[in-house]
């Protein structure tokens, strides 16, 4: 089976009325699935650099009602590239993203998250298992997605099987 945000999202403990990010929210499913559970009270924040993307993100959660999606037109490699505030999110979500990040702005993607999670809050890692044969030639293996967060002081939470084709991990900012 491939990915399902349903399931990885039921892994990570979204509540009604949490702040939750999406960073290279491409599609949106990942986005739209939050913005249905935080409800109302909450925010969804669909952060990517097309345009277009975000716009059909938008347009899909007015169809069905859901007035809590904010798109953000931005650039998850650099520090203040997201233009949230700091510590804003409770749950930042980063779904088959990574692989497409140069390895050379790892380190200023791990700081934007570090920088938009509250403290306490979690980050959702789903990527390609490098093993996979659908995978794009450039899958981040698990080992080193853990290092990039890890190095910035976030600590593994959990590690799940997020699909046939990829892996998950819950990361906490202390």
């Amino acid at each position: 089976m491939f990915s399902d945000p349903q399931k990885n999202i039921a892994q990570f403990g979204i509540d009604y009325g949490m702040k939750v990010v999406d960073l290279g929210a491409d599609s949106g499913f990942y986005t739209i699935e939050s913005a249905k559970i935080v409800g109302p009270k909450g925010m969804v924040y669909a952060i990517d650099v097309q345009q277009d993307l975000l716009n059909k993100i938008k347009n899909s959660g007015a169809l069905m009602g859901l007035h809590n999606i904010e798109i953000v037109w931005g650039n998850i490699e650099k520090i203040g590239g997201t233009k949230l505030r700091e510590s804003i999110a409770d749950r930042v979500i980063l779904s088959n993203t990574l692989y497409n990040i140069e390895s050379t702005e790892y380190g200023n993607l791990a700081l934007e998250v570090k920088r938009i999670t509250r403290s306490g809050g979690k980050l959702l890692l789903v990527d390609w298992d490098e093993d996979s044969q659908l995978a794009p030639k450039v899958a981040i293996p698990k080992i080193l997605a853990q290092g990039i967060f890890e190095k910035v002081g976030f600590k593994v939470e959990k590690i799940f099987d997020a699909g046939d084709h990829h892996y998950g991990i819950i990361f906490i900012k202390s």
